[in-house]
């Protein structure tokens, strides 16, 4: 009798933090890795395909208005320096944020959000004009142009819209405002996984950050399997992790350079009776 092979079980689902959609659970970082890798196949997709690195500007139609950043093309031959130019992960995730709250799956007007990693600051300029109380952060040498594209395209937005620059360096001890007097519901960042020497202090300063209800929402750029990995097995210690379908990003930017993953402390893990199949 010829032997079968055994069924694979098909990926799990949750509802993951305050993120209303449904997510694919992460239970292997080397298992989603091979699964992001194996079918999107991100290194034959188109590379920036949102983005002008070479253009001292980026504009972008979000949030009923033209939104203008400023870039420094100049410094990314500068060693170390990051952020100094938009990549598609901060596209998609200002551009998810928006599509997110249109179809009432992400609610941020009158929550606080902080920004890790800002850098030219798109993603938190969106949430701020969605209403979110925004804090982005970034290294102290990348705050002038971060504050510039703050102040040109928030200081005219709607009633209420918040949104301030502060210093915050990964693995340090965050400033108290930031946790008080309670934690962020959001902590958002793009392009933060990228470097393997970097993954240790992204997570203390993310374990400093959120509290019980606190929801993470990160986009990265496939553009290192092994850090990705590296990343994800070292989160999932402390972190549920679910991948967000790109059926549930906004139509006009989806990329399979791109993951976009919510983050949420494993005390708000969910119960079996929470998953299902997809």
């Amino acid at each position: 009798m010829e032997e079968t092979e055994p069924e694979l079980e098909p990926p799990r689902s949750a509802h993951l933090g305050s993120y209303k959609g449904e997510v694919r659970l992460v239970e292997s970082a080397s298992e989603e890795v091979m699964l992001l890798w194996g079918l999107g196949q991100p290194a034959s997709q188109r590379h920036n395909a949102f983005v002008r690195q070479s253009s001292h500007t980026l504009s972008l139609d979000c949030c009923d208005r033209r939104l203008t950043l400023l870039q420094s093309p100049s410094s990314m031959s500068t060693p170390g320096v990051t952020g100094a130019v938009m990549w598609d992960s901060g596209v998609v995730l200002a551009k998810f944020l928006e599509h997110a709250v249109d179809s009432g799956q992400l609610v941020l007007k009158g929550t606080r959000v902080v920004e890790l990693g800002a850098g030219c600051g798109l993603a938190g300029i969106v949430a701020a004009l969605l209403g979110a109380d925004m804090v982005l952060t970034d290294l102290p040498d990348r705050l002038k142009l971060l504050k510039k594209n703050v102040d040109e395209n928030v200081g005219d937005g709607p009633p209420r819209c918040s949104a301030r620059v502060d210093e915050l360096t990964w693995g340090d001890d965050i400033d108290s405002a930031l946790v008080k007097p309670s934690h962020p519901n959001f902590v958002i960042g793009s392009d933060v996984i990228y470097n393997e020497e970097a993954v240790n202090d992204l997570l203390t300063t993310l374990k400093q950050l959120c509290g019980p209800h606190t929801t993470i929402l990160l986009a990265g750029e496939l553009r290192n399997d092994v850090v990705l990995e590296c990343f994800l097995e070292a989160a999932m210690e402390e972190f549920t992790i679910g991948c967000i379908d790109q059926q549930k990003w906004h139509p006009d930017f989806m990329s399979n350079r791109v993951a976009l993953f919510v983050l949420v402390k494993k005390v708000d893990a969910p119960t079996q009776t929470d998953y299902n199949n997809l």
